[in-house]
């Protein structure tokens, strides 16, 4: 579901290897890979016209992999303009993980990183009690909106933080996805760990409406291969239906009604045939929000 796994999650191993089985049989970052590549680099150029320097923030940036990658694809669109990167990530093993990779990436380590071990709601509180407010060209928050508690707020501050031409970039499960539809039918069930309600893209684009800002939305269609979900015993089949339910073993922690209700719906609800597999909808939605 979500693309970062949340610091007080409290899972380990097992839930791990659910979410990489997932990001691997999804390609979810290689999907926004692809809409960073063909979609941002004339935002890009729109974002660093006339700026001699950008200052980047990402908000609840995991392991880095996307944030990495944003800011190559920025560095080629905008030569010769510096650029300043501040990451907001509770984990601190996530973000150990990022500062690794910009160990290894070249051009990562002509960025200077400002690095804030919290939470955005910790992050915010900071900002606000400080005399001078850092401005940014672009603030992206990618699959994390989810461990939020007051949706509105959060989103109104950090659009709040952008500079003339910025822009703030949302990542999201789409509404018509088979999440929406997995979690907004057991949410009752599902929502007690890690998410305590269930957002879509849909419920984000409701609250950009509230709050006047203009932004544009983007389909990043997505599907994964589930057909092991439904062989009771198969180790991977069952690391997934994990990940995807927030369990930490599905066919133990649910009563057989639900889980026979959850199986049902995410094969005749959730996904489509395809092949002789049951392929899962987990197609996103970007939302690239004004200043």
């Amino acid at each position: 579901m979500a693309s970062t796994i949340p610091a007080t999650s409290g899972y380990e191993g097992r839930y791990v290897d659910g979410f990489q089985l997932y990001l691997q049989g999804s390609e979810e970052h290689k999907v926004m890979c692809e809409f960073i590549d063909k979609t941002l680099p004339d935002e890009f150029a729109r974002i660093g016209e006339g700026k001699t320097s950008l200052n980047v923030l990402g908000v609840g940036s995991g392991g880095g992999e996307m944030d990495a990658h944003i800011l190559s694809v920025l560095q080629s669109k905008v030569p010769g303009t510096s650029i300043n990167a501040d990451v907001v990530e509770p984990s601190q093993e996530l973000n150990e993980n990022f500062k690794a990779l910009v160990a290894k990436t070249p051009n990562l380590q002509k960025i200077p990183f400002t690095w804030h071990s919290m939470t955005c709601a910790e992050y915010e509180e900071i900002v606000k009690n400080k005399k001078e407010t850092k401005r940014f060209d672009l603030v992206h928050m990618i699959q994390m909106l989810y461990y939020v508690t007051d949706l509105k707020a959060t989103i109104k501050f950090f659009q709040s933080l952008l500079r003339e031409k910025g822009k703030l970039l949302i990542i999201h499960e789409a509404a018509s996805s088979g999440w929406n539809t997995l979690w907004k039918t057991y949410k009752q069930e599902l929502c007690t760990k890690s998410i305590s309600d269930y957002l879509s893209a849909g419920d984000i684009k409701n609250c950009l409406q509230e709050l006047g800002l203009k932004y544009e939305e983007h389909a990043l269609p997505n599907t994964i291969d589930i057909t092991k979900c439904f062989s009771k015993g198969d180790e991977m089949g069952e690391k997934l239906l994990d990940f995807m339910t927030d369990q930490v073993h599905f066919h133990q922690s649910l009563n057989a009604d639900i889980r026979t209700g959850i199986l049902d719906l995410l094969q005749n609800k959730c996904s489509s045939k395809k092949d002789g597999k049951i392929m899962f909808d987990c197609t996103l939605t970007a939302l690239l929000v004004y200043a």
